[in-house]
């Protein structure tokens, strides 16, 4: 075994590919920074609000004013760098600690797509993406035509990991059995032309989705690593993704998937796409040969790289299933329920209201969430219990500093989950501004009246 795992970490591949996916990663990286400035989305999420949800053990980071613009310039200039692979080592931890910072600041943004762009930076510090074609190979004046194997391997193992647990995740009685939270958007989409007003209607089409949803997600990785099926698993990706997102609003994560996916080809696909850039550069006169050696790249302490994406992939590999510590229905109390590759399974909408309590003279009075809270953030507030917290403690906080004296806070809370009906969420009668927040069950979260069977 030992024999086996040195031999493969000595084996070499072809550096085209992760050059190829150096720059698809950094133009749409670049490309998601340009579109969150152009919709006004920095101020409407990071500047505007006056108040935000920190994730626990991260309140310290905080959006920045003004500079938050300078904080996506930053994020935008080492995504560019990223692509052309200039200075690529320093562009690339530019990017993680910027991309990830600007995630961290409201939790109220998370979105999957996010957090794989954070984890992916992370993983491609390790790489040496810039051995070939790249503005620091130009420079050096040498290219390596090889890299060791596990760095291209290192990008697929991720991108099976999101796929595959995706599909574990929809191995549950609501998704298969209920086809929700489908039931619930297709039959939205009745103006969508031919499909709107039919197909999107039909219950059939509901479960159809929800179990090829779930194959899919199971199987892509497998049909990508095998040679014979790759072009139709790609062609699958594609399909997939742009009906996904003509469906749902999801961003940029579409697109991001289907050029990923392009590092599972062999590097005869990568190598011609190489050469339409060199001929569209030297065309502009800006691209000269250069010296391209056989030998491989060794990325620097490349020990300290095996063990740092080990440990990495370990990690990655059991946060899914942390939720299995937390008693009580995964989708009610989401504790667990974050950085799990759990994408699209719930429709939950909610509505809880906050009484500020005065203990020794019982007065009190209900707070009205739009006095501190965007519509977006009451949204996602009142269905999540670690924001129902946080807002509480901030709640507390504010009217102490109004010269409020013995504050208590309470919430009443209904949520409905996936079709159900609403139903209490949070004890009202728990003073949520004693309640810590930590890594412990939440009790106050009142029990779910249903089950649903599933990883």
């Amino acid at each position: 075994m030992t024999a086996t795992l040195k031999t493969y970490f000595k084996s070499q591949t072809n550096a085209a590919p992760l050059a190829v996916f150096r720059m698809l990663f950094g133009i749409m990286m670049l490309y998601s920074i340009v579109r969150f400035w152009y919709h006004g989305w920095i101020d409407a999420f990071y500047i505007a609000p006056k108040f935000h949800f920190s994730y626990f053990g991260f309140e310290w980071i905080q959006p920045l004013g003004n500079f938050t613009y300078l904080l996506f310039s930053v994020a935008g200039l080492s995504a560019l760098f990223v692509a052309i692979g200039y200075k690529y080592r320093f562009a690339i931890v530019v990017f993680f600690l910027s991309f990830t910072y600007i995630e961290l600041m409201d939790k109220t943004t998370y979105l999957n797509h996010y957090y794989f762009i954070s984890v992916l930076s992370f993983v491609m510090i390790f790489l040496p993406a810039n051995a070939f074609f790249s503005v620091d190979a130009y420079t050096r004046k040498i290219a390596f035509q090889s890299v060791p194997k596990w760095t291209i391997d290192s990008v697929k193992l991720l991108l099976a990991m999101v796929y595959f647990y995706a599909g574990l995740a929809k191995i549950n009685s609501d998704w298969l059995f209920r086809a929700m939270p489908l039931k619930i958007w297709l039959p939205s989409k009745y103006d969508m032309p031919i499909l709107g007003t039919h197909i999107m209607q039909e219950e059939w089409f509901h479960y159809a989705m929800s179990w090829s949803g779930m194959l899919y997600d199971l199987c892509i990785p497998f049909l990508l690593l095998y040679r014979k099926t790759r072009g139709f698993a790609f062609l699958l990706v594609v399909v997939f993704h742009v009906f996904t997102r003509v469906l749902f609003p999801i961003g940029m994560f579409p697109f991001i998937m289907i050029v990923s996916t392009l590092i599972f080809f062999d590097a005869g696909l990568h190598l011609k796409i190489i050469a339409i850039l060199k001929r569209l550069l030297k065309a502009m006169g800006v691209f000269k040969p250069i010296e391209v050696t056989s030998h491989p790249m060794i990325p620097k302490f490349q020990r300290f790289s095996v063990v740092i994406l080990t440990l990495f992939f370990a990690f990655q590999l059991l946060l899914p299933f942390r939720y299995v510590m937390y008693p009580g229905e995964l989708f009610w109390t989401e504790e667990g329920y974050r950085f799990s590759w759990r994408v699209m399974l719930m429709e939950k909408t909610g509505y809880t209201t906050f009484k500020i309590v005065d203990r020794e003279s019982g007065e009190a009075f209900v707070v009205n969430n739009s006095d501190f809270l965007t519509v977006f953030q009451e949204k996602e507030m009142s269905t999540q219990p670690d924001f129902i917290l946080e807002y509480a403690h901030f709640l507390g906080d504010h009217f102490a500093a109004q010269g409020h004296k013995n504050i208590q806070v309470f919430a009443e809370s209904y949520v409905a989950l996936n079709g159900r009906r609403s139903q209490p969420f949070i004890d009202k009668t728990v003073d949520l501004y004693q309640e810590q927040e930590s890594f412990k069950p939440k009790t106050w979260i009142l029990p779910f009246n249903d089950e649903i069977k599933g990883l």
